[in-house]
């Protein structure tokens, strides 16, 4: 072949179109590369994107049903913190009535007591009153009777008489306090 003829041949051949067997082997392999990418590759990164997906919006379901749950929580919290604060106020309460009650109680039993005191105080000042009057009156009585034996000289021993005669002076003693204690009025 000459120069000439090489020249003619290379001419004929474009750089831009390939040759027929090429374009044959080439489409043959770009058909078996896409088949491979489409039975094997394509469905795993198709599960992988379903995957990511299914986590996606599976993990928003969950944050959404955990701040359901959250908010619930919160709100079941609250109704038992407004409760135990209104148990709190009731047993608070329930104390101040116990207490005041229990404070009347006390003055009335202390009312009680004072007057069972007071009372007692004056039965026992009566009782000392009437014993003193008693023994005061035995002293008198024996005085007056032994003034009396020495200023009439004779023995007034006789007891009853003694007595008798006590007895009316210190009476009337008496009769004339009362009236002045009634006119001091």
């Amino acid at each position: 072949m000459s120069i000439a003829a090489q020249f003619a041949a290379e001419e004929k051949m474009n750089p831009l179109l390939p040759a027929w067997p090429e374009i044959i082997i080439g489409l043959l392999c770009f058909f078996i590369v896409f088949g491979l990418l489409g039975k094997k590759i394509l469905p795993s990164i198709e599960k992988v994107l379903a995957e990511r997906r299914d986590a996606i919006e599976g993990g928003m379901e969950r944050a959404e049903a955990a701040q359901n749950e959250a908010q619930a929580l919160l709100e079941q919290y609250r109704g038992e913190l407004a409760e135990a604060r209104h148990e709190a106020a009731r047993i608070v309460e329930q104390a101040r009535e116990q207490g005041a009650a229990q404070l009347v109680g006390m003055r009335e039993e202390g009312q009680r007591q004072r007057e069972a005191i007071v009372a007692a105080g004056h039965a026992q000042i009566e009782a000392d009153k009437k014993q003193a009057t008693a023994a005061l009156r035995q002293d008198v009585g024996s005085l007056a009777t032994q003034l009396a034996s020495r200023i009439v000289g004779e023995s007034l021993e006789d007891q009853a008489r003694q007595s008798g005669v006590v007895d009316r002076f210190l009476d009337e003693l008496e009769a004339k306090a009362a009236v002045a204690q009634g006119a001091a009025k």
